[in-house]
């Protein structure tokens, strides 16, 4: 039963899921790469965006330190799920350890506000390792395709490219984040022109710095919170 539940919990994942996966695999191809890569990441790695970040990294001879803080850039958000992710409904052990390897942010949304009484250690991991195997499935259905083609298809590399600018354009709706916006177009024209050779790493120190001098400024300019005021304890209308 709670092994059914959580299949039908994978369900709706799978079906964003799967044709990312495709995608992946395709690009896998497209980029000249080895046809294994396409699992091997969705294995060793299983974080979506990422994993199409690395196979432009990779096919780029990109440097292992910035690929190292691109990855860490990228996936930070993922410290500060398990403050949360309710991972005391796995059992402790190796299914326990999964399920924290596994918690992408699809799995993230499902299990969070799902009521306690209807978690267990079961429903979850079924759920997670089926999650995985729509993105390995669909990885390796875009390896099969890719290879069948008779050429490459044109623009497809854009892809990665559209998927960030999508994730910015949604998470940059609001005035509040405009400035965001303005430092980080900031940060890559000021490593394209200083660190031409190492252009990904150098924009991703250079916006972090200017966040943090933007939430400085920001905590400055709203000055410290005001202190209530206790009475003597006299009544006041003695």
């Amino acid at each position: 039963m709670r092994i059914r539940q959580g299949i039908v919990d994978s369900l709706g994942v799978g079906l964003g899921i799967f044709p990312l996966g495709i995608a992946l695999g395709v690009l896998v191809i497209q980029a000249g790469l080895p046809w294994w890569l396409a699992p091997a990441l969705s294995i060793g790695i299983f974080a979506g965006s990422v994993e199409l970040l690395m196979v432009s990294l990779i096919a780029a001879a990109t440097p292992l330190a910035t690929i190292a803080v691109t990855v860490f850039a990228v996936n930070f958000r993922h410290v500060f799920y398990p403050l949360s992710f309710p991972l005391q409904a796995v059992r402790p052990g190796l299914g326990r350890a999964y399920s924290v390897y596994a918690m992408i942010d699809e799995a993230y949304a499902t299990y969070v506000l799902m009521p306690p009484e209807k978690l267990s250690s079961a429903r979850m991991l079924t759920g997670q390792l089926f999650m995985q195997a729509y993105w390995v499935g669909g990885g390796l259905v875009g390896v099969a395709l890719a290879s069948m083609l008779p050429e490459p298809i044109e623009g497809f590399e854009f892809a990665l490219v559209s998927l960030f600018i999508v994730m910015a354009l949604d998470a940059a709706r609001s005035r509040r984040e405009v400035p965001s916006v303005v430092l980080a177009g900031l940060s890559v024209a000021a490593a394209m022109l200083a660190f031409p050779d190492a252009q990904v790493l150098a924009a991703l120190v250079i916006f972090t710095a200017l966040l943090v001098v933007r939430y400085l400024w920001s905590r400055g300019r709203q000055g410290p919170e005001p202190v209530e005021e206790h009475g003597t304890g006299a009544d006041p209308d003695a």
